[in-house]
C-alpha cells in the first residue's frame, strides 16, 4: 500500500525554520519525482518545490527561491523540506506528493501530474 505521511509542522516566529519530513511506505522513493505543495486557507494549492526521479531536474516557487531546500534520504525513503527565513505569507497546509516524473518544470510540478499524495501538516508564521 503506497503511503506518505508528513510531520514536522507547526507554529513558527517569522524568520524560523522548520523541517519538513514525509517517510513513504509501500513503493521506493528513489525511483519517483517528489514534491511539496501547499494550500492557503481561500487559495489554491501550489507547487512550492519539486525534484524529479533520479534527481535530475529541480523547480522552486520564486517566492521561496534561496530560502527552502527539498530533499530526500534514499536509505530511510524519505523527503524533506528545509525552510528557512518564514514569512507570515508561507502560512498554509503542506503536502508532500510522489510521482515518476521525468522532468520537474512549472507545468509538471503542479497537483494533477502528481498521483500519491500525504494528508497534510500545518505551517503557521506568525508573531
Amino acid at each position: 500500500q503506497v503511503q506518505l505521511v508528513e510531520s514536522g509542522g507547526g507554529l513558527v516566529q517569522p524568520g524560523g525554520s522548520l523541517r519538513l519530513s514525509c517517510a513513504a511506505s509501500g513503493f521506493t522513493l528513489d525511483y519517483f519525482a517528489i514534491g511539496w505543495f501547499r494550500q492557503a486557507p481561500g487559495k489554491e494549492r501550489e507547487g512550492v518545490s519539486c525534484i524529479s526521479n533520479r534527481d535530475a531536474s529541480t523547480y522552486y516557487l520564486d517566492s521561496v527561491k534561496g530560502r527552502f531546500t527539498i530533499s530526500r534520504d534514499n536509505a530511510k525513503n524519505t523527503m524533506y523540506l528545509q525552510m528557512n527565513s518564514l514569512k507570515p505569507e508561507d502560512t498554509a497546509v503542506y503536502y508532500c506528493a510522489a510521482d515518476p516524473i521525468a522532468v520537474v518544470t512549472t507545468t509538471t510540478c503542479s497537483s494533477p501530474y502528481f498521483g500519491a499524495w500525504g494528508q497534510g501538516t500545518q505551517v503557521t508564521v506568525s508573531s
